[in-house]
């Protein structure tokens, strides 16, 4: 499904990839309760940034990729009724696997 929202400059869109509810002894946690997902997938990439002298400097993450992102990073949006996240690429701790 495409989203409509283009980033711009640096920044990143990613969609928050939800950790499978556990319930152990019949305990149920309220979704306030939940830490924030940690995991997330690149759903568009801005326009770029340039350094210093001009030059366009490529992005280290592209369209799909699984990424580790900071606890509290981001914007959090809701475009049709799904949680997306925007954030600079320096934002983003990593690519998984």
């Amino acid at each position: 499904m495409a989203v409509n929202v283009k980033p711009l400059g640096d920044r990143v869109l990613v969609q928050p990839l939800e950790e499978k509810e556990v319930i152990k002894g019949g305990i149920i946690i309220p979704d306030s309760a939940k830490e924030k997902p940690q995991e997330g997938k690149v759903v568009a990439l801005g326009t770029g940034k340039t350094d210093e002298k001009g030059n366009k400097v490529d992005f280290t993450v592209k369209v799909g990729d699984r990424v580790l992102i900071s606890k509290y990073g981001g914007t959090e949006i809701k475009v049709d009724d799904a949680s997306y996240l925007i954030m600079r690429e320096d934002d983003i701790l990593g690519i998984l696997g």
